[in-house]
């Protein structure tokens, strides 16, 4: 097995970090992967604010409720940019309003989420560790004010790294078999016979991980995470709208 794959199939999600800054060639060089990483349509619609004030990190942790996200080393928001390109198509005489389109608005998402976990896979190549915050979007509006956001930008996910302080489990996965198929979706009969094995397996996880003190598998949390329903991520339509982008 090469490097890398071994790497990636021994991925840990890091939330507990050295009092050490990551150096600036460090973080030029992440800046170089993520630059470089595949964009839709070429038109590279992402960008990445780097949070270097604490004040603003602490308010940005009151969204997210983690309060691990104040105190990462590093922490860089991804976010959908059109508003670049339609500076550069107003500037070039461009008069219509196509970059407003709920289908910019998705490219521009997809090029964040890969640019994202390119960054990652050379974090983790380089000794650290890294935490995603997909909590930063339990008030879209808030962040988009805190990070002054334009129109025609919304953000998309958060990224915490540094020098790691702690070395956890591997956190179990569901079996391929359930999400890998070839040539149409598999319907299986019933879910809780196929993943009766793996829900056993979580449940050991916590036990192991949280010394007794958690005993939960699977199929429990995926109830629990469709009843605990945050009321403004439901608005997201409505807060993209805000942003300027045509969401009919």
């Amino acid at each position: 097995m090469n490097e890398t794959i071994n790497m990636q199939l021994n991925h840990r999600t890091i939330r507990e970090f050295d009092n050490r800054a990551v150096e600036d060639e460090v973080l030029e060089e992440l800046f170089e992967v993520f630059n470089r990483a595949p964009s839709s349509t070429g038109l590279q619609q992402c960008s990445i604010i780097r949070v270097t004030d604490q004040k603003i990190k602490d308010e940005i942790m009151k969204v997210s409720t983690q309060k691990y996200l104040a105190k990462c080393p590093e922490l860089l928001i991804f976010i959908v940019d059109i508003y670049r390109n339609s500076r550069i198509a107003i500037e070039n005489g461009f008069k219509d309003n196509s970059y407003r389109d709920m289908d910019r608005f998705f490219q521009g998402f997809t090029d964040a989420l890969v640019g994202a976990q390119n960054m990652v896979n050379a974090i983790e190549s380089l000794g650290l560790g890294a935490v995603y915050f997909g909590s930063i979007l339990n008030d879209y509006d808030r962040i988009c004010e805190i990070l002054k956001l334009p129109e025609l930008t919304f953000p998309v996910v958060g990224l915490g790294f540094g020098y790691p302080m702690q070395n956890p489990q591997i956190k179990p996965k569901m079996p391929v078999n359930l999400k890998i198929f070839e040539n149409k979706y598999k319907v299986f009969d019933n879910y809780m016979d196929s993943i009766k094995g793996y829900d056993d397996e979580m449940t050991n996880y916590y036990d192991t991980r949280d010394e007794g003190r958690r005993s939960d598998c699977f199929s429990k949390q995926v109830v629990k995470k469709f009843e605990d329903i945050v009321i403004k991520r439901k608005d997201v339509l409505k807060s993209i709208a805000k942003q300027g982008f045509n969401v009919e």
